[in-house]
């Protein structure tokens, strides 16, 4: 058996691949934070409970109505996109011209009710979402022995992220975002609603955390308090990233994720916190971080 570091190469391989899978969700997640603060200057802290909500939604679909995995992949976000849109217009838009320690606490405020409210309602103890059937299995590569669903997590999230990456930087309605929130004045001046830009932005940030819950569904229990647990995580990736960057958030993410994989294999009691470790060496040698701009 081939051993790297007195580790089986399977292992590595193996543990790559949840890195990866990890890396896939922070990527979603911390994209969505990125397009939030990049765009709007909001610290959502309501994302974790968004991105909750999201796979919640997919399973009481299921359970109420019968919808499959594959209507519930593009209704769940849709639905928890338009929550993202009535917080943005009736909370967040009262306090947008505020200190950002505002919006802050407001969705952290926000977050908590969901969870609590939630909780009153489905308790803690988890839900179960049945994986798709035509995921059922996997290929052996050789290497490794790769289930098709996980690689169908690491596809979609990297199809998502480029496609969010190639429509804000790349084509016209991403740069009207992008001027709408540099020089709001302007762009109502040539007849841009400025006010709807924002809050279809909000809720296109939203519906990316609630993406990544649908994916998550069939993977982790569905419990009211998942999104608390990841939520602490993304937000390192984003910091580390740096805060608003598109291709920082992504490609952090995803890296992030590999070496918190790597390393549960050599150092395992230590995984939970190496992300943070990268964070504090990555503020003290550029504090805008790897991706971010010098403010």
């Amino acid at each position: 058996m081939t051993m790297i570091l007195g580790v089986p190469l399977a292992v590595l391989f193996g543990q790559l691949l949840l890195g990866l899978i990890n890396g896939a969700f922070y990527a979603l997640l911390s994209l969505g934070l990125a397009v939030i603060f990049g765009l709007l200057k909001i610290i959502n802290f309501a994302h974790g409970a968004l991105y909750m909500l999201g796979a919640l939604t997919t399973v009481v679909m299921f359970d109420a109505f019968g919808i499959n995995y594959w209507v519930a992949l593009f209704l769940a976000p849709l639905l928890v996109g338009v929550v993202g849109v009535l917080i943005e217009y009736f909370l967040l838009r009262r306090i947008a011209h505020e200190d950002h320690i505002y919006s802050l606490l407001l969705t952290f405020g926000i977050a908590l009710v969901i969870q609590g409210v939630l909780t009153n309602i489905y308790g803690v103890s988890g839900l179960r979402y049945s994986m798709p059937d035509v995921f059922q299995g996997g290929v052996n590569l050789g290497f490794m022995f790769m289930p098709y669903y996980r690689g169908w997590v690491i596809l979609m999230a990297l199809l998502v992220c480029f496609g969010t990456w190639f429509m804000i930087e790349k084509t016209k309605l991403g740069s009207y975002l992008r001027a709408g929130t540099e020089d709001s004045q302007l762009m109502q001046g040539f007849g841009i609603n400025v006010p709807l830009l924002v809050s279809l932005t909000y809720g296109f940030g939203v519906m990316l955390a609630a993406f990544a819950g649908v994916l998550a569904a069939p993977i982790y229990s569905v419990t009211p308090v998942m999104g608390s647990h990841i939520l602490i995580v993304v937000f390192a990736v984003v910091v580390i990233g740096g805060m608003g960057s598109i291709a920082g958030a992504v490609i952090t993410g995803l890296l992030m994720g590999v070496i918190e994989g790597f390393t549960k294999v050599f150092w395992p009691e230590f995984s939970s916190a190496v992300i943070f470790l990268v964070m504090v060496v990555v503020l003290l040698i550029r504090p805008s971080g790897l991706f971010g701009k010098e403010a």
